[in-house]
C-alpha cells in the first residue's frame, strides 16, 4: 500500500497452523489460515540514508538500571527486530542480483512494529519478513517479477540467517493470506523448490479459538531428536510423520464437506501424534497444559505451531465455549474467538502464479 511521498506499508498476519503441521519440514502437507487479531507492520519511507529503525519497544538499548536490563533479558530475549529486516533486505538484493532483476538506488528508512504475542507460536518473526518483503516488491517495483511461490523461500531464507530453524508452512500461509492447503512432497520441492500451494474457502472454518499465555515461561527446553530419528529412517517417526500429513489431506475433505467431527478428531490425533513422537519435556508444561484444558471441556485442540498457542474448536457451541471460558481464567489462559482473514493477493500476484 502506498500512501503520500512515496510511503509504503503492509502488514503481515499471524498465521494458525490448522492440520498437518509440523509435516511440512518432512515432505508433508498442512493447513495453515491467517487471522486478523495479530499483525505485524513494516513501514517504508524514501530517505536521504538508508536506515533500519529500532523499535523503541522490541529494540530498546536503554535502561533504567541493571535490574530492567536483566529482566527484560530474561522475559524478552536478545533479539529484536531489526536483524529480520536486515536479513530479509540481504536476502532480497541476492535473489534481484542472481536472477537479473535490476533495483533502483535510491534510500529509504525501514521501521516495524508488530502486536503478535511473543513466543506464541503464531509466526510473529516471519510476520515482520514477510510485511518488509512486501515493501521492497514496491518500493523496487518488482512485483510481477517474484513469483508468489518463491516468496515463502526468501522469508524463510532471511530467518535461516539468523539461525531460525522452520518450514514453509507459515511463510506461506502469511504471502498468500486466507486459508492454504500445502503439499511439501519430496519430487515437488526437489524439482521446484516450492510445494504445491492450494487457497481454500474461508468460510468452511467453524468457529474457532485461540489459547495462549499472557507471559508465557515454558516453550519447551529440551532439544528434540525427532529430526535426526527421521533422517535415520525410524520407522515409528517416518510412519507418525505420514499420518500427520495424512491428518491435513482428510482435514481438507473434511472442510469441504463441513463435517466438523471428523475436523475436531483430527485436529485431536494431531496433537497426540506430536506428543508421542517428541514427547512431553520437547514440548513443555505449559503448552500441554493449553491442550489438556480445552479437552477438559470437550473441546479440540491443538498447538497453532511448535507450542506458546493453541487453536481450540468447541464442538457443542456456545455453552461449551462458556465452560472453556472459565477454564482458561482458573488456568490463568487467554482465550479468544479467531478471526481469519482473507487473501489479500492483487491481480499483479496472481499473474505471477501463472509463470
Amino acid at each position: 500500500m502506498e500512501g503520500e511521498n512515496g510511503v509504503i506499508e503492509h502488514k503481515a498476519y499471524a498465521r494458525v497452523g490448522f492440520l498437518g503441521n509440523p509435516s511440512d519440514v518432512y515432505f508433508g502437507k498442512t493447513i495453515a489460515f491467517s487471522i486478523s487479531n495479530f499483525f505485524a507492520t513494516v513501514k517504508l519511507c524514501p530517505s536521504k540514508d538508508l536506515v533500519i529503525q529500532p523499535h523503541p519497544t522490541h529494540d530498546l538499548v536503554n535502561f533504567s538500571s541493571h535490574h530492567q536490563l536483566v529482566d527484560r533479558l530474561n522475559t524478552e530475549g536478545y533479539y529484536g527486530g531489526v536483524r529480520l529486516l536486515m536479513a530479509i533486505y540481504k536476502v532480497f538484493y541476492n535473489y534481484c542480483k542472481e536472477n537479473d532483476i535490476q533495483l533502483h538506488h535510491t534510500n529509504f528508512t525501514l521501521s516495524y512494529d508488530t502486536n503478535i504475542p511473543r513466543q506464541s507460536g503464531l509466526s510473529g518473526s516471519s510476520g515482520i519478513v514477510c510485511a518488509a518483503l512486501n515493501c521492497f516488491l514496491d518500493f523496487y517495483k518488482v512485483r510481477d517479477l517474484i513469483k508468489v511461490e518463491v516468496r515463502p523461500n526468501l522469508i524463510l531464507a532471511a530467518e535461516k540467517e539468523l539461525g531460525i530453524v522452520a518450514g514453509l508452512q507459515d511463510r506461506v500461509a502469511q504471502v498468500y493470506g486466507g486459508i492454504v492447503y500445502m503439499d511439501f512432497n519430496k519430487e515437488n520441492m526437489e524439482k521446484m523448490g516450492h510445494g504445491i500451494y492450494i487457497p481454500l474457502d474461508l468460510s468452511l472454518l467453524p468457529p474457532l479459538y485461540l489459547i495462549y499465555a499472557a507471559n508465557p515461561s515454558d516453550s519447551g527446553k529440551v532439544h528434540s531428536k525427532v529430526r535426526q530419528r527421521w533422517l535415520d529412517g525410524d520407522e515409528f517417526i517416518v510412519s507418525s510423520m505420514l499420518e500427520v500429513a495424512n491428518i491435513a489431506e482428510e482435514g481438507k475433505t473434511a472442510l469441504e464437506e463441513k463435517d466438523y467431527s471428523k475436523l475436531a478428531a483430527l485436529m485431536n490425533r494431531n496433537f497426540d501424534l506430536r506428543r508421542l513422537m517428541f514427547g512431553d519435556a520437547a514440548l513443555g508444561d505449559l503448552n500441554i497444559k493449553m491442550v489438556e484444558v480445552a479437552r477438559k471441556v470437550g473441546a479440540a485442540s491443538k498447538f497453532t505451531g511448535s507450542g506458546g498457542a493453541v487453536v481450540a474448536y468447541c464442538p457443542e457451541g456456545t455453552s461449551q465455549v462458556k465452560l472453556l471460558e472459565d477454564e482458561c481464567q482458573k488456568a490463568g489462559f487467554v482465550l479468544t474467538l479467531l478471526e481469519p482473514f482473507p487473501s489479500r493477493l492483487n491481480d499483479i500476484d496472481l499473474k505471477t502464479m501463472n509463470m
